[in-house]
């Protein structure tokens, strides 16, 4: 009767019942996606571009073959053992006049001079004496006069490499690697190998301000979740104040409690505990306590969250069966705050290892972090690509982290959703 009736009624239109559907369903969906297509377009402009264009500028190297790309070109075929024949080194000589006119051979020069310290004063320098483009078959002759560097097979393998399009020279300097002459990976000179260390001081940094949050987190969030409700939110105020003030004001004021002639020191001087002020600032023990007074609220809250689940009947029911209140803690509250533990842990450790403005005022020298020298790289020397390689290697070691963490603790719930 339905049916029939329903077909009755589509008679004007002659379009079947099913297929009405069909189409009422898929302008339901359009619905449902324009409503989302706003997010997914700032998600994509916000977080996932950022992230990709980072990717890119790690592997990106076009400005040699942008500035000499008759050299690159002619070194397509070298087989790196022998100096280039005279085309390659008439090509070069072209390439940098051509270069010289427009402008444009600093370009070259800055990033040949990432991978050999020097590059830039040979290749302005030959730019600048090379007046004129040689003579059919003087160009060797005539560029290696101007600088005995092009005598040398490292100076052109310097070049190819840095031929572009895309290169792993950035990558493999955020890991302390280069290519020889070879073209083997070895370890970078001890010198310039800097980074390993950096990246290990950011991890125990983290590591350790990671602790020190639980540690004092723990108890509190505890208090917070047996307090009645009034007296919990009242003190929960306190835990959300540091949301509310400047991240950089909370660490001047640290540096005003720190230093020689802070609160502490005077303050200790006083009880005559020390006779000299302690050096509480610009080193380890500053960023240390800095972050960790900063990054805490972020502990607490998804511990707070976690323990406000737990039913206090467990802890009774435990106690009525004869379990001290040591092991009825351990045994039965414990495990059950583990979510929180692992989702703040979690939370403290990546905040921290991106953390940038705290180390670089509290910190000293020996304390810099890897955000420290990606901001040098992005703001002072814009060395985009070497800046880019950090941040890609932070960031895979991050997630690295974050799925080995998660599969240890056994739930996606504490990673945020990530799988393991």
């Amino acid at each position: 009767m339905t049916a029939a009736s329903l077909t009755g009624a589509d008679s004007k239109t002659s379009v079947p019942l099913k297929r009405r559907l069909k189409r009422a369903e898929r302008a339901r969906q359009f619905k449902a996606l324009a409503l989302v297509v706003p997010l997914l377009l700032f998600l994509l402009f916000t977080f996932a571009g950022p992230i990709a264009g980072m990717l890119w500028h790690a592997v990106d190297d076009r400005e040699v073959r942008q500035v000499l790309p008759q050299t690159i070109a002619a070194l397509a075929g070298w087989d790196g053992k022998d100096l280039p024949d005279e085309k390659t080194y008439a090509a070069l000589a072209s390439d940098i006049q051509a270069a010289r006119a427009a402008g444009t051979i600093a370009i070259a020069a800055k990033r040949l001079n990432y991978a050999l310290n020097g590059f830039r004063t040979i290749l302005i320098g030959t730019a600048r004496n090379l007046k004129t483009v040689p003579e059919a078959g003087t160009a060797r002759e005539t560029l290696g006069k101007i600088n005995p560097a092009w005598r040398e097979r490292a100076t052109w393998t310097t070049i190819k490499d840095a031929g572009g399009p895309v290169t792993s020279f950035y990558l493999l300097g955020a890991l302390d690697l280069v290519r020889n002459a070879d073209g083997a990976i070895v370890a970078a000179p001890p010198d310039q190998a800097i980074y390993r260390e950096v990246f290990a001081r950011t991890f125990l940094i983290s590591l350790g301000v990671t602790a020190l949050c639980l540690i004092l987190g723990f108890p509190v969030a505890y208090l917070l979740a047996a307090l009645p409700p009034g007296k919990s939110n009242l003190l929960m105020i306190f835990v959300l104040l540091p949301f509310w003030t400047s991240l950089l004001v909370r660490t001047c004021a640290w540096i005003v409690l720190l230093q020689s002639n802070g609160v502490v020191n005077d303050s200790l001087h006083w009880l005559g505990i020390i006779d000299e002020p302690l050096r509480l600032i610009y080193n380890r023990f500053g960023v240390c306590v800095a972050m960790t007074h900063v990054l805490l609220p972020f502990m607490i809250l998804p511990l707070y969250s976690s323990m406000k689940a737990i039913s206090p009947a467990y802890m009774r029911a435990a106690a009525s069966l004869g379990a001290p209140p040591l092991t009825a803690f351990l045994r039965i509250y414990l495990p059950q705050t583990l979510p929180g533990v692992g989702a703040g842990s979690l939370l403290v450790f990546i905040l921290a290892l991106g953390y940038y403005i705290t180390p670089a005022l509290v910190g000293g020298a020996a304390d810099q972090m890897i955000s420290y020298f990606i901001a040098l790289y992005t703001t002072e020397t814009a060395n985009w690509g070497l800046a880019s390689a950090l941040g890609a290697v932070l960031l895979l070691a991050t997630i690295l982290l974050a799925l080995v963490y998660g599969k240890l603790v056994q739930g996606q719930q504490v990673t945020g959703g990530m799988k393991n």
